[in-house]
């Protein structure tokens, strides 16, 4: 039982920073309680299966003001950058804590 946790856990946890400048090509608010956002190539330093994919819950603080950012980055086609915390999830989603909009 000990080793099947120690492996579960070892493929959820990756590296944290922040990815490449890139613009915003899909943001999915979900009945979940979490916000999915795919970016369009980023350099993602966490090592998570689908790089290009991340997600943020929507309970947590700060969650709508980047929600907020990233919808007004998308119809601006502005680039963003994410951080990302070194979480992955099932889907091999990197999952963000904060959001940089870019000139």
């Amino acid at each position: 039982m000990l080793i099947a946790a120690l492996l579960i856990a070892s493929g959820a946890w990756a590296d944290a920073g922040w990815t490449d400048r890139a613009r915003v090509a899909e943001l999915q608010a979900t009945i979940h309680g979490r916000f999915l956002l795919r970016l369009e190539g980023p350099d993602n330093p966490s090592g998570c299966r689908r790089g290009e994919w991340f997600y943020r819950d929507q309970r947590g603080p700060g969650s709508q003001q980047m929600f907020r950012l990233l919808l007004s980055a998308a119809e601006r086609r502005s680039q963003v950058r994410v951080y990302v915390t070194g979480v992955c999830d099932l889907d091999g989603f990197s999952e963000i804590s904060r959001v940089t909009l870019l000139p």
